[in-house]
C-alpha cells in the first residue's frame, strides 16, 4: 500500500529521487495533447519513500506539455480530483506526488481502448460500464472537489454553463489564437463570429442539476485493465487524465464521449440509451430531463468549438519542409472538422475543396517558418507575430 504524501523533508527526499527517474532512460515515453508521460519503475529508495510495495511498481511521471490552450482548465491541480474521483468511482490512477510543475501518478497496468479497439465497436458490455462509471461520477458530491471559478454559473444552470463554456471558446481559443491563425481560420471558411452564430441559434436549455465532468472519455483515455479471473470481455473499463475536469451540465460529458468516442451510429444510439438507464438507475432522473432537445445542442456545440482546435493542430503538424502528401493529410483534418461544424454553424457560404485548404495551408507554414526565423534572430516574439 501507498503511504500519505509525504511533507516537508520527505517532500524533499521523494522531489530529488523523482526528478532523478524522470530524467532516467528506462521505460516508454507516451505523449498525447497536453503531457508527455514516463512509465517506468519507481525504484529504490522513491519506493520505499512513497510506501510502495516493491521498487518494480510502475510509475507515471507526467509532464505538462507546452501547447496551444483549447480546452478550460478550472481546477489547477489533478491530484485534487483525483482524491475526490477515488473515493466515488472506483478505480482511478492516484497521484503519489504533486510537484506543481509536473506530477507522479501510480500507473494502471493494462491496455488503452484506443489500442484494443482504435475504430470498430467496443460491445454493449463495454458501453454498459462506461455509462454506469457516467452515473457513478454523478455521485460525487461537490463539497469535496476543490473550489469552483468565482465567475461559475449557478447550480443547476445549463444555459449559463454553455454560455461559459462558449465565452471560453470565443475569448481563449479564437481570439487568443488570431494573431497567428487568423488568416487561416478566414481561408478555410471559418467565419469570424462562428461561436457567436452558433449561440444565437440555440434554444432555452432545461435547467438540470450539475456534476463533476470528465470532459475526456475516449478510447485513448479508457484503460483496459485485466481482472483476478479473466472474464469474456478480458478485463474492466478504468478511465485516466482526469486534468480537464469541470462542473456543470452532464450532458456536456455525455456529448463530448458521443464525440471523441467515435462511434457509429448504432453505438451511439445504444450508449445515449444506456447512459439514460444508468443515470435513472442511479436516482439521478433529473440530469436526464430534457435531454432530447438539449444533447443535440451540446453534440452541435462540439462540432461547432472543436473547429478551431482541430484546424491549428493540423497545421501546428506540418513538418518542416511539408510535401503534398503533408499538406494533403493536414487538409483531410481540416475538412472533416468543417464538415461536422458546417450544420451547427449555420454554413451558407462555400466551403474550400482540398485543393483550397492545402494552398491555405502551403502559405500559413511559410509565414509561420519565417515568423520563427525572426524570432531566432531577434529574439522578439513581437516581431514574429503573424496577422
Amino acid at each position: 500500500m501507498f503511504s500519505p504524501q509525504p511533507r516537508g523533508a520527505r517532500q524533499s527526499l521523494v522531489r530529488l529521487f523523482a526528478e532523478a527517474r524522470r530524467g532516467g532512460r528506462d521505460g516508454l515515453v507516451v505523449s498525447g495533447h497536453h503531457n508527455t508521460n514516463r512509465i517506468a519503475h519507481l525504484r529504490q529508495p522513491l519506493a520505499f519513500l512513497l510506501g510502495a510495495e516493491s521498487g518494480k511498481v510502475l510509475a507515471k511521471f507526467r509532464t505538462p506539455l507546452p501547447t496551444v490552450e483549447v480546452v478550460p482548465r478550472i481546477w489547477r491541480r489533478e491530484s485534487e480530483v483525483l482524491r475526490a474521483v477515488a473515493a466515488h468511482v472506483g478505480e482511478v490512477p492516484r497521484c503519489l506526488a504533486d510537484f506543481d510543475t509536473w506530477s507522479l501518478h501510480g500507473y494502471l497496468d493494462g491496455r488503452a481502448l484506443a489500442d484494443e479497439n482504435p475504430t470498430e465497436q467496443i460491445g454493449s458490455a463495454r458501453l454498459l460500464e462506461l455509462a454506469e462509471f457516467f452515473a457513478r461520477l454523478a455521485k460525487v458530491p461537490v463539497s469535496e472537489l476543490p473550489p469552483l471559478p468565482e465567475d461559475w454559473p449557478d447550480e443547476g444552470d445549463s444555459q449559463g454553463f454553455l454560455a461559459w463554456l462558449a465565452r471560453f471558446a470565443e475569448r481563449e481559443v479564437h481570439q487568443s489564437n488570431r494573431p497567428r491563425f487568423g488568416r487561416l481560420f478566414d481561408a478555410v471558411g471559418i467565419p469570424a463570429d462562428a461561436v457567436d452564430r452558433f449561440m444565437k441559434s440555440v434554444p432555452r436549455l432545461t435547467r438540470r442539476p450539475f456534476s463533476l465532468l470528465h470532459t475526456d472519455v475516449h478510447r485513448a483515455n479508457v484503460v483496459v485493465v485485466p481482472d483476478p479471473v479473466p472474464g469474456p470481455e478480458g478485463g474492466r473499463l478504468a478511465v485516466i487524465d482526469w486534468e480537464l475536469a469541470l462542473y456543470g451540465d452532464p450532458l456536456h460529458d455525455l456529448a463530448t464521449h458521443l464525440v471523441r468516442m467515435n462511434y457509429d451510429k448504432s453505438e451511439q444510439d445504444l450508449m445515449i440509451l444506456m447512459w439514460t438507464d444508468a443515470m435513472r438507475r442511479a436516482g439521478h432522473k433529473d440530469m436526464t430531463d430534457g435531454m432530447d432537445t438539449d444533447l443535440p445542442v451540446y453534440l452541435g456545440f462540439e462540432y461547432a468549438q472543436s473547429v478551431f482546435p482541430d484546424v491549428m493542430r493540423a497545421a501546428l503538424a506540418l513538418p518542416d519542409r511539408p510535401g503534398e502528401q503533408d499538406l494533403a493529410v493536414a487538409a483531410g483534418r481540416v475538412g472533416r472538422a468543417l464538415g461536422r461544424a458546417r450544420e451547427p454553424l449555420g454554413l451558407t457560404e462555400k466551403v474550400p475543396d482540398i485543393q483550397d485548404v492545402s494552398e491555405a495551408l502551403r502559405e500559413w507554414h511559410a509565414r509561420d517558418e519565417a515568423g520563427r526565423r525572426l524570432v531566432d534572430r531577434t529574439g522578439s516574439v513581437i516581431d514574429a507575430t503573424v496577422k
